[in-house]
């Protein structure tokens, strides 16, 4: 039985994906590293801090430090966020639906707190949430579950009890690991992909959520 529903945040809510490669690569260029979509793509659904140790491992740089790279990311984020983000299509709907049941809501990202805030103000969704939670709070990122556990301890419900909507196989990864639920809306790029299949269900959108989909008590 769902007793609490947790979104996760980076291409569920928002299609966020475009900022994060022009931002990504914008400062990656002020010290002389050049990223394509492909790698790109291996650091996907993985901590911000996680993600520059992963290019530094492979690039090191030194014209900056692997703080002023994240901090400068995280800036360039808020400021394309606040002038083009937008709500990916069945997200208010979704929210709305859990809402009408009394269902507790919470959002957990990776992405920083500033980021998180940045989205529901920008997307008007503060209201929809009892608890944020980011990833930077954690020892690890996803794919380990910490946050899907902290999150699920924050709303006072057993692990076993969640429904988390999520994007990414790492995000995925994570919630399965927790012991939820899972519906996985991964990207048109991605939906074939057969790792996916762990999650419980796997939709292309958040516009195709069905009740059916979940086991409401």
């Amino acid at each position: 039985m769902i007793n609490a529903v947790i979104f996760d945040m980076d291409g569920l809510l928002i299609d966020s994906e475009p900022f994060w490669k022009q931002a990504e690569r914008a400062v990656y260029e002020t010290v002389d590293v050049s990223i394509d979509d492909n790698f790109l793509r291996q650091v996907e659904g993985l901590r911000l801090d996680e993600a520059i140790q992963f290019v530094y491992d492979r690039h090191p740089f030194a014209k900056k430090t692997k703080k002023q790279v994240e901090v400068e990311i995280i800036q360039m984020m808020v400021d394309l966020i606040r002038e083009k983000g937008k709500a990916l299509p069945g997200v208010y709907q979704t929210l709305d639906y859990f809402k009408s049941k009394n269902i507790p809501l919470a959002l957990a990202s990776s992405s920083a707190e500033v980021l998180i805030q940045a989205v529901l103000k920008k997307l008007s969704l503060v209201s929809y949430f009892q608890f944020t939670r980011s990833g930077q709070l954690e020892n690890f990122g996803k794919p380990h579950p910490q946050i899907f556990i902290s999150t699920a301890q924050l709303l006072h419900v057993n692990p076993t009890q969640c429904l988390v909507f999520e994007d990414s196989l790492n995000g995925i990864l994570a919630a399965k690991a927790a012991r939820m639920f899972c519906i996985a809306v991964p990207d048109q790029h991605r939906f074939e992909d057969p790792r996916l299949s762990i999650a419980d269900h796997k939709i292309k959108s958040l516009i195709d959520f069905k009740e059916a989909l979940i086991p409401l008590g």
